[in-house]
């Protein structure tokens, strides 16, 4: 034992942005919101643990005080963050507003359609105070989308950001809290030109012509290529998703490959490294210049220009932003006479990422990127260095290329699938069954041809030269659907795999971080608390879903879920069935041969799995002794306005004051009666929650 101590004594450092994010995961963990002067405090208690290191005679000592400190400052940094990106959020149940606003940018597209980014001018007669910095506004279906940097007018109807679609899944209003959205919104009239005489503030009149820049680009791209690749090839340069086909998307999901539209690590890498590699061909083959600069140094600087403009032309989200920082602390290693890629590194750019957005640490992009960064430069470590051999045959040494190369490729890619399984299960129950064999086969693809199209496609339009490496790009980007649509029509390609409790996820990544970062045989602890995820139980999975506004319900049947109203609030069905590991039925058909519905409620027939009734109506009546009959014939009665009936005699009524209160519901059957699990108790009082109060 002593033996594998030795062994960790240049280790013990990689474990300090572990602690950091152990610090941050507990202050997103808790339940209700602790005051400012916690992490006031907690700050002063890290800066007196780490100078207490000047006293310490002994080496454990040291590692757990700094280790210590750090988590403390985790905690401390995602409360001051909290604070810093506090903002104005909209009240439910408004009625529609006008706005007049600056279009900041064409956002990702939605369920409903067509997104923009919009910074409020006025909403209405609000106040001030209480107008959101940020607001999304959805499109109806065929609207012309205005450019970035216009200023707008559109009346629309706002809400808060949305809740968890069923308790314990993915908070998006947290997201939404931490990019200073507070309200989204569907537009009820095409925006029209707003003609106010208002200047922007000089940063977001800024991050507008830089956003008019990238759509502009992404015009061109589309007008270059066509929508059938010109899409994807905008989606991957400008950070632009709405020209993507939905059945691409579809299909890259379903072979595992939807990672490559999202700019992340990956496109930071290929870029990166493309320009890093460019850069020193070019000087090496320059004598007079190779003479006189240090070629790597210099190719360095190139490099780290390189992903400094792509994360300003991809938008800079906050993937692109992590993988910038990656990158860039890479880049800087090189600089400085280091390693570029080691855990040390890699180690360094997770501490910058979460100092500077601790709320990270709750996001699938960031558990997904550095698990599958810390296993391969850990597989890097360990991967046997062949010996070169002296005056071999080019065609010999071509083939033990194709060879090495060949299975390098599919180690990388086998270690990145293991090491994001668990994230991937976890949190999009989904299970990519020919996805290794289909980022096998994108791989050279995207790193040989698409991604520097795509750069260099970028980098010469604006000279009026990028048609060629833009076809390159656009060919290997049919290539790329093709591998895609293979391998979402091969048989079993998808396999849905419930969520496992919420415990299980960080015993994973723990496991997984000890795998990587332990030196010595002891490592192989780490895998079995790695798989966690798949090997935990599963809990029962609930009887009933109902949605957060009370408008959609869900009712389960062995392995089915049977959707009630089939056509609303269908995103949200489809991932509470996923996270459960049920199937939905959402046929009409399916349902009808269990519930009685007509277009406002539905009442149980004798063959439904749960002898539930709803109604759907907000202000329009029922039909004369509709309720009663929802009453008489249900022992759950579900009803989306605040009416409570007097003489109700179904033992569970739920209205829609309980759902304003609690949020979505799961309900499950106990012996005689019923256990509701509210969204709203899992989230607890937290400033991206309904009902926090910050006294």
């Amino acid at each position: 034992m002593r033996d594998q101590g030795d062994l960790q004594v240049d280790r013990w450092t990689l474990w300090t942005p572990v602690a950091l994010g152990l610090g941050c995961g507990l202050y997103f963990g808790l339940l209700r919101e602790p005051q400012t002067w916690v992490a006031w405090a907690l700050i002063a208690v890290a800066a007196a643990l780490l100078v207490a290191t000047r006293w310490s005679l002994w080496r454990g000592t040291t590692m757990a005080l700094v280790l210590s400190a750090c988590a403390v400052g985790g905690f401390a940094v995602a409360k001051l963050r909290t604070e810093a990106v506090k903002a104005p959020v909209a009240q439910a149940g408004a009625r529609p507003q006008w706005v007049e606003a600056f279009v900041v940018d064409i956002a990702q597209p939605g369920v409903g359609g067509q997104r923009l980014l919009l910074a409020p001018i006025r909403v209405g007669d609000w106040p001030a105070d209480a107008t959101p910095i940020r607001m999304r506004a959805t499109l109806r279906p065929g609207t012309p989308l205005p450019a970035p940097g216009e200023t707008v007018r559109l009346l629309a109807i706002l809400n808060p950001p949305p809740p968890p679609a069923s308790p314990g899944s993915y908070d998006f209003a947290r997201d939404a809290y931490f990019e200073s959205v507070g309200a989204v919104g569907l537009a009820l009239r095409p925006p029209v030109a707003s003609g106010a005489e208002v200047r922007a503030p000089w940063r977001l009149a800024a991050t507008m012509r830089v956003n008019a820049t990238r759509w502009a680009l992404t015009q061109r791209i589309v007008a270059a290529l066509g929508p059938e690749t010109g899409g994807l090839a905008a989606a991957m340069t400008t950070g632009h998703e709405a020209f993507i086909p939905p059945e691409q998307v579809e299909n890259l999901r379903a072979a595992g490959l939807a990672h490559i539209v999202s700019i992340s690590g990956l496109h930071m890498a290929i870029v990166g490294g493309f320009a890093f590699g460019l850069a020193r061909l070019l000087i090496a083959c320059w004598p007079w210049l190779a003479l006189r600069v240090h070629g790597k140094k210099a190719a360095a600087l190139v490099g780290l220009a390189a992903v400094g403009g792509y994360l300003v032309l991809s938008g800079a989200p906050p993937p692109a932003e992590r993988a910038a920082i990656t990158a860039a602390v890479a880049f800087a290693a090189i600089l400085a006479d280091r390693q570029a890629i080691s855990l040390h590194a890699l180690a360094l750019a997770a501490m910058g990422v979460l100092l500077l957005q601790p709320e990270a640490v709750t996001e699938p992009g960031f558990q997904m990127s550095f698990a599958a960064t810390a296993a391969l430069v850990a597989l890097a470590e360990i991967w046997p260095r062949p010996i070169r051999e002296i005056e071999v045959p080019w065609a010999i040494r071509a083939a033990q290329g194709v060879v090495t190369w060949t299975a390098a490729s599919i180690a990388v890619s086998f270690v990145a699938g293991l090491a994001t399984g668990p994230f991937a299960i976890q949190h999009f129950n989904r299970v990519s069954t020919w996805g290794l064999f289909a980022n096998l086969a994108v791989a050279p693809i995207s790193s040989f041809l698409m991604m520097p199209g795509l750069a260099l496609g970028a980098a010469l339009t604006p000279l009026g030269l990028g048609q060629a490496p833009l076809e390159v790009a656009g060919w290997s980007i049919g290539l790329m659907n093709q591998v895609a649509a293979w391998a979402a029509a091969a048989p079993v390609s998808q396999m849905v795999v419930p969520s496992a409790p919420d415990w299980v996820l960080p015993v994973s990544f723990l496991g997984l971080l000890f795998a990587c970062l332990w030196r010595g045989p002891l490592r192989w602890i780490g895998v079995p608390l790695a798989g966690a995820v798949l090997l935990a139980p599963r809990p029962p999975a609930p009887d009933v879903w109902i949605a957060a506004d009370g408008a959609a319900v869900a009712v389960r049947e062995g392995k089915d879920a049977v959707l009630l109203r089939p056509d609303v609030k269908l995103f949200g069905a489809e991932l509470w069935s996923r996270r459960r590991g049920l199937t939905p039925l959402v046929s009409e058909p399916e349902r009808d041969a269990r519930f009685a519905c007509d277009h406002w409620s539905c009442a149980p027939r004798p063959t439904a799995p749960v002898k539930l009734a709803a109604a759907w109506n907000l202000r329009r009546p029922l039909k004369e002794g509709r309720l009663d009959e929802l009453c008489r014939s249900a022992d759950i009665v579900v009803l989306r306005n605040n009416f409570r009936p007097e003489s109700c005699p179904a033992p569970l009524v739920l209205t829609g004051a309980d759902f304003a209160a609690g949020g979505s519901a799961e309900l499950h059957r106990e012996g005689a009666g019923w256990r509701i699990v509210w969204a709203q108790d899992l989230r607890g009082r937290r400033p991206w929650t309904w009902g926090y109060d910050p006294r």
